[in-house]
């Protein structure tokens, strides 16, 4: 379910998914989720956490770029959300 969007909040695609990537006791994930879960939130967009130490294929891909931010399955951002930058992202292509 997606969060409920304020009145004279600018909205994203609905259809729209982030994921978040990341790792246990990571404090660069820790601030990406904030940010992430920030945004989203304000945007309505769906979004979900993924953790690569319980999933092999994340861990070799993204090992060494936790956290990492994807946007409809493609990468968009790793060590640092900028949030600025994750809002136009997901406004960029608002139908």
């Amino acid at each position: 379910m997606l969060p409920r969007r304020e009145a004279g909040k600018p909205s994203g695609r609905r259809d729209q998914l982030v994921t978040l990537i990341g790792k246990p006791d990571c404090h660069l994930c820790e601030e990406a989720q904030r940010v992430v879960e920030r945004v989203c939130t304000d945007l309505a967009v769906a979004w979900e956490q993924k953790d690569i130490t319980q999933d092999p294929e994340l861990h070799q891909a993204y090992w060494e770029q936790v956290p990492v931010v994807l946007v409809d399955g493609v990468q968009h951002t790793f060590w640092k959300v900028e949030e600025n930058r994750l809002r136009r992202r997901l406004t960029r292509t608002a139908a």
